[in-house]
């Protein structure tokens, strides 16, 4: 297993440049260890909801967590205002950085994760194999 770190720099919209990342290590199977950062536009897809909700403003990022593959990500968010109200959700396309993003992302070899449409629960899921072969 491995770690690598990234600093998203203002302007820099967060899931675009992890999936980057990503695609240009050639990394298999990884998962975000922390982040701290803040936002001044986040994307976030409330739970049961079909479409995300988009705030303007300055958010701290208080939580990020979640998967990444070659053929996706599933990131989840927890960002606070200046009131310390706390929002929650899927973290979209369009969260842009407002100071910075400190990122810490955890790999291995030893997996390989993929994302592939489940029927039973109509969204795209994560599948884990042991190896580092596309199925």
């Amino acid at each position: 297993m491995g770690q690598m770190a990234i600093r998203l720099k203002p302007g820099s919209d967060i899931k675009r440049e992890l999936e980057t990342m990503v695609q240009i290590a050639g990394i298999r199977a990884a998962w975000i260890v922390t982040c701290a950062g803040s936002l001044r536009t986040a994307v976030i897809r409330l739970a049961g909801m079909d479409y995300p909700r988009r705030l303007e403003g300055k958010y701290e990022i208080v939580s990020l967590t979640g998967t990444l593959s070659p053929s996706g990500s599933h990131l989840h968010a927890a960002i606070a205002d200046s009131h310390g109200e706390t929002l929650g959700g899927h973290l979209e396309d369009g969260c842009i950085v407002y100071t910075t993003a400190e990122i810490v992302v955890g790999t291995t070899d030893t997996f390989h994760f993929k994302r592939c449409y489940d029927p039973e629960t109509g969204h795209n899921e994560l599948e884990i194999s042991p190896d580092r072969t596309e199925n």
